[in-house]
């Protein structure tokens, strides 16, 4: 069956003024063809479309029911086929998806819904929460944005990083590390906890004490950082993660925050997407909004500036 998709031009045009002639008038042709679309619709469907009721005409039951999604079609062939134009915020409507680990979604999720609402009151965000590493939603175009601490493999999967986050330790206020200069050996004897979401209890600080001739006592692993901070402040154990994504969470549980006794390499934060959206303008803007929502993390008040040395989120 060939249709003639000027005909959904027409039907659009036909729901939306209620007459022949309205429609008519708003898509600049003479009644009688329009007349002659109406018909052919008619025929087409299987449905009287508009029928007359006095002197006016009114949509069917099935004309009511499809008028929201038979606009939705005709705009979106028309963005399709029309040059690209301008984006318009204030009258953009579309659901991203936004994948994120957790303590970035708790350190900057509010501020991002925040600013899209404010920017494009149209667009509505999904905050989903990070299962693992595989790309394959990424590519299947089932997450927008996704955070990562490793650059992709994937030639098709783009990446900016947008900051690196530096090695904290945090422990409940009155822990016996905070009495005194926290030493290498005293930081390996203590009992520690890892976030990982996979259980595992050995993570890169354990590399590093290797190399020194040490080795610490991993007692449990959290899902989340959120758990893990949770369980540092109710208990002895020590957890050791990234400063920035964590900073306010860990102020608001009054947990005291302690330097690393060793050198440990910067955690690299990296915004990743699909190659499909490299020119898709709304995209673009949701990936400079996060940019800049994210790079916030990376600018601390002054008063975070001063030494880590058993300073505490009171």
């Amino acid at each position: 069956m060939q249709l003639d998709l000027n005909l959904l031009t027409a039907l659009d045009a036909l729901l939306e003024e209620g007459s022949v002639a309205g429609a008519a008038a708003r898509l600049h042709v003479t009644a009688p063809a329009m007349s002659r679309s109406l018909g052919r619709i008619r025929k087409a469907t299987g449905d009287q479309i508009l029928v007359r009721t006095g002197r006016s005409m009114v949509p069917t039951t099935r004309a009511l029911a499809t008028r929201a999604e038979v606009h939705a079609l005709v705009q979106q062939a028309h963005q399709l086929l029309s040059a690209q134009q301008e984006l318009d915020l204030a009258a953009l409507e579309r659901v991203f998806t936004v994948r994120w680990h957790d303590a970035l979604t708790a350190a900057r999720g509010t501020a991002l819904t925040t600013a899209v609402h404010h920017q494009a009151p149209g667009v509505r965000l999904r905050l989903s929460a990070e299962p693992g590493t595989d790309d394959a939603e990424l590519r299947r175009g089932e997450v927008d944005l996704e955070s990562s601490s490793s650059a992709p493999t994937l030639p098709d999967i783009r990446h900016r990083l947008v900051g690196r986050d530096r090695l904290v330790v945090a422990v409940r206020p009155g822990h016996p590390l905070t009495a005194g200069p926290l030493s290498l050996e005293r930081y390996a004897a203590a009992e520690h906890l890892t976030v990982s979401r996979r259980g595992s209890l050995r993570d890169p600080i354990d590399d590093a004490l290797t190399t020194r001739g040490l080795e610490r006592r991993v007692v449990a692993a959290g899902p989340t950082a959120a758990f893990a901070l949770q369980l540092a402040l109710d208990s002895d154990l020590v957890v050791t993660l990234p400063d920035a994504v964590t900073r306010t969470a860990r102020e608001q549980l009054g947990l005291a925050t302690l330097p690393p006794p060793l050198p440990l390499p910067d955690v690299p934060l990296y915004l990743l997407w699909h190659q499909r959206y490299d020119n898709d303008r709304a995209h673009t803007w949701l990936r400079d909004l996060a940019t800049a929502t994210v790079q916030a993390l990376f600018a601390p008040p002054a008063a975070s500036q001063q030494p880590l040395t058993n300073r505490t989120g009171q």
